[in-house]
């Protein structure tokens, strides 16, 4: 029998807007507002990022700190994990604020992508290096990024070196523009590219979202949506809330056979200190 699946939920992204959706959240209110939506409806960690008011985003350490305290009010058992990609363009120092907080959990990016038109998403081998020491410093477990399947190798040999602990943990994001696509058999690849004894989140950008969490469902695996991810319920139809998509997501995992993991139960499965 399959062990329960963790959702994580996307809630907001660093590139997604209102234009895009109104109800992507910026303010702390908002942010607490659909962590809570995607909380009641099955999520059990909340992937974060942050914005000013007015919708840009920023690494600010006191931002974090703000929002996390909203969602905790609203969410008390929740497992909150910031992003330290923030957005294209910001250094090192800006991206790893969050991680002065000691979440339990923080993403580790494990490669440079191209991101579209003259957009990188920079991560060399001695910042990823860098981020991974932070947070084993820290106690806080990484959850490894990746894009593509030269990124699970780069996280492996980081892990063989002694910089990210195991075991492993690992997001493969699916159909991102730069990166793999998001197909059963490229995320079939990437499954099988990882060792045994780790664990496995995958989320699919835009209309790879629902096909590739139902395969991470049937490989064993856990699932990742929001809208950082897409925005959209079926094809045209706008989410209305983060816990639309978790909801969605919830049945077809039940409907697979997988119950789902409350966040107690996630820090089980990927052996979290709270």
């Amino acid at each position: 029998m399959m062990e329960k699946v963790i959702i994580t939920a996307a809630i907001c992204g660093a590139e997604v807007s209102k234009e895009h959706n109104p109800a992507v959240p910026y303010t702390i209110e908002e942010i607490g507002r659909e962590a809570e939506s995607a909380y009641k409806a099955g999520a059990s960690i909340i992937h974060l990022h942050v914005r000013n008011d007015d919708g840009t985003p920023t690494q600010d350490k006191d931002r974090f700190a703000a929002a996390i305290a909203e969602i905790k009010k609203r969410c008390p058992d929740v497992i909150i994990q910031p992003s330290t990609g923030g957005a294209v363009g910001m250094t090192d120092s800006e991206r790893l604020q969050p991680t002065e907080l000691n979440p339990e959990m923080a993403t580790l990016d494990c490669g440079t992508c191209n991101f579209g038109g003259d957009d990188i998403f920079v991560n060399t081998e001695n910042m990823i290096k860098n981020f991974a020491t932070r947070m084993k410093e820290r106690g806080i477990k990484p959850e490894c990024e990746v894009f593509d399947k030269g990124m699970i190798d780069m996280a492996l040999r980081l892990h063989r070196k002694g910089f990210i602990p195991g075991p492993l943990h690992f997001n493969m994001v699916m159909g991102v523009n730069g990166g793999i696509s998001g197909t059963p058999r490229d995320l079939l690849f990437m499954v099988e590219s990882i060792p045994s004894d780790a664990t496995f989140t995958v989320c699919g950008i835009g209309r790879a979202e629902f096909p590739m969490i139902t395969m991470s469902l049937l490989l064993g695996g856990h699932v990742r949506v929001g809208f950082e991810d897409n925005i959209y319920l079926a094809k045209g139809v706008l989410a209305k809330s983060n816990g639309e998509l978790v909801a969605k997501a919830v049945r077809i995992a039940r409907e697979l056979g997988r119950e789902i993991a409350t966040p107690d139960e996630a820090r089980n499965i990927l052996g979290l200190k709270r």
